[in-house]
């Protein structure tokens, strides 16, 4: 017995391997593009998860310099003549490679399974159910004061942002208004605008200063589709502060149309100096003409009348929560109507295809013994080293 039959052959099994490797990711680039191609509606779940695939190459580096430090070891064990002697039955480098292969499958076929194509079988009508909201914002320079971490405005808008975060269906429109009021956001059941429009939210939108929450309220009714007969909500988040029009009188007409007005109060009844600031440094506090600091302080008075009228609730805002959660509850008691229905194609699982590919795989390479079978001996080439 020669003692070159008792070590792998460490070229046979990189040259057969490599020969996989390759035949592997062109046959898969081919099986990818023609699947892009013939199936349209095919699409994967968690294709972030390609990275995985990396994992291929590593696993065919890591065995082959196994494969080698083995015959090194086989090497230092014993010398030509015990090695026969010592080994009960030849080693087999078929089975070696082959048992690989079945294994390198098995991984990619697994990482197929998490990627997870899904194939689109059916369309599918789902009705969207909600009610109509707007959110009227006072960016008047008394919403700057610092009564309200870190500041009202900011304040208002991070408490927008996770109000925006529960809503189901509704749709959503956005005021702002100080002297004057205008629409920024056009009601809409696109969450992703709604938040783009926020950012912009500033008392520098709007020109002239005041409180004119009157005109929010008009600038919100005229935003109504009043065709549909679903139900409308006014939510005004304000301090109340230097009001200046018929706000109650505006509020009457639009209980009488339907709708309900919320109010929230942002800002405390003592008071609290304007900040000014000049390359995002504070330079002081704002002063009216005659020098005097200017001092802003929350009229609730004022916003309880306005939800009185409105039908509404006002909620005072905390440090913690500015109240947009609380009303969204009493807004979800509220009966939804359709507001739209929406087409969307089901997707069908398809990873259990892979993961009987990679079961079947390591229940092949369980099969497959570790040393030589008399058909495989046959193959003196591979074999021997």
């Amino acid at each position: 017995m020669k003692a070159s039959k008792e070590k792998y052959n460490f070229w046979g099994i990189f040259i057969a391997s490599a020969v996989v490797e390759l035949l592997f990711w062109i046959a898969f680039a081919l099986v990818v593009l023609w699947l892009s191609y013939a199936l349209p509606g095919l699409r994967f779940e968690r294709p972030r998860l390609a990275w995985l695939f990396v994992f291929g190459p590593l696993m065919f580096l890591v065995f082959h310099l196994m494969i080698y430090l083995k015959n090194e070891r086989l090497e230092r064990f014993a010398n030509a003549g015990l090695l026969g002697i010592i080994l009960s039955s030849r080693i087999s480098s078929v089975n070696a490679a082959t048992k690989f292969i079945l294994w390198r499958l098995a991984a990619a076929f697994v990482i197929c399974a998490l990627i997870n194509p899904q194939l689109g079988s059916k369309m599918t009508e789902a009705k969207v159910e909600g009610i109509e909201i707007m959110l009227a914002v006072d960016v008047s320079n008394s919403m700057l004061a610092e009564d309200v971490k870190p500041n009202r405005i900011t304040a208002a808008r991070r408490a927008i942002e996770r109000f925006v975060d529960r809503l189901r269906g509704d749709r959503l429109g956005i005021v702002v208004f100080a002297g004057e009021a205008f629409v920024q956001l056009p009601i809409t059941s696109d969450y992703g605008a709604a938040k783009l429009f926020l950012a912009a939210i500033s008392p520098d939108i709007v020109p002239t200063q005041g409180t004119a929450i009157g005109a929010a309220i008009e600038r919100c009714m005229e935003s109504f589709d009043f065709s549909s007969t679903g139900r409308k909500a006014i939510i005004i988040i304000s301090d109340g502060e230097n009001h200046e029009d018929d706000a109650l009188g505006a509020a009457r007409k639009a209980a009488d149309r339907g709708v309900i007005i919320h109010t929230i109060g942002v800002g405390s009844v003592k008071g609290q100096p304007i900040p000014e600031y000049k390359n995002g440094r504070r330079i002081g506090y704002r002063k009216d003409r005659e020098g005097r600091t200017v001092i802003t302080s929350l009229n609730e008075q004022m916003l309880r009348d306005i939800a009185e009228v409105g039908n509404g609730t006002y909620v005072k805002a905390s440090a913690a929560e500015l109240g947009l959660n609380t009303l969204l509850d009493e807004l979800n008691e509220l009966e939804k109507t359709e507001l739209a229905s929406v087409s969307f194609a089901e997707y069908e699982d398809r990873f259990p295809i892979f993961l009987v590919l990679a079961l079947i795989c390591l229940l092949l390479e369980f099969l497959i013994p570790d040393r030589k079978s008399k058909v495989v001996e046959r193959l003196n080439f591979f074999e021997n080293p």
